[in-house]
């Protein structure tokens, strides 16, 4: 079975919940799930004012350790319609892997939060999955097989290209059911394509 890493960045905890649920989903086809965070950036005075959340569980990760994975599912936040400094920081320094061609052929994809329905989720997901491509690595999105996406009944994120979540403009909504569900259905597709792929 395949070797699955689910590396995010989460200021308030949304993307950490999401996180889980994409270990979770992964996790159901035998393969072998971490999660793990990239360093936060922001002094720890002013990440306490403003109320990040600073008891996440996920140890920090390494860039060489990307490497050891044979999927990537990326996650993080949206900040002004792309990733946030903390993870674009920790993939700029993986040009050594880039250069040696250490990711080529692995299974990758991605996930986010925002604050509003059209906050940039979309140019987010495209931003993680630019990094992806440039790796070499084979992107899996969160297909229509996910049906919760669809529906009408209620606000939900989610998108071909990963799974998301609204988090509301005070960080006041969790990810819902439908959410929840869809990021597991994300892992689990990343891990069976990583299982074909590395069996």
């Amino acid at each position: 079975m395949s070797k699955v890493l689910v590396l995010y960045y989460s200021t308030y905890g949304h993307i950490e919940t999401l996180a889980n649920a994409v270990a979770e989903g992964a996790r159901r086809t035998g393969a072998s799930v971490d999660i793990k965070r990239v360093p936060e950036t922001v002094p720890q005075d002013i990440a306490k004012n403003a109320h990040f959340k600073l008891d996440q569980a996920a140890p920090v990760a390494t860039v060489a350790e990307l490497a050891n994975y044979d999927a990537i599912v990326i996650g993080a936040p949206t900040r002004f319609g792309r990733m946030p400094s903390q993870m674009a920081s920790f993939l700029d320094q993986a040009g050594g892997l880039w250069a040696k061609g250490a990711l080529n052929g692995k299974v990758g994809g991605a996930f986010t939060s925002t604050a509003t329905q059209h906050g940039g989720q979309e140019t987010t997901l495209f931003s993680i999955i630019t990094n992806l491509l440039h790796f070499g690595m084979t992107v899996v999105g969160l297909p229509y097989s996910h049906q919760g996406q669809m529906t009408l009944d209620e606000i939900v994120g989610g998108s071909p290209y990963g799974a998301s979540t609204i988090a509301g403009g005070q960080g006041q909504r969790q990810p819902s059911q439908i959410e929840l569900e869809g990021a597991r259905h994300q892992g689990e597709l990343i891990a069976k394509t990583a299982n074909k792929l590395f069996d």
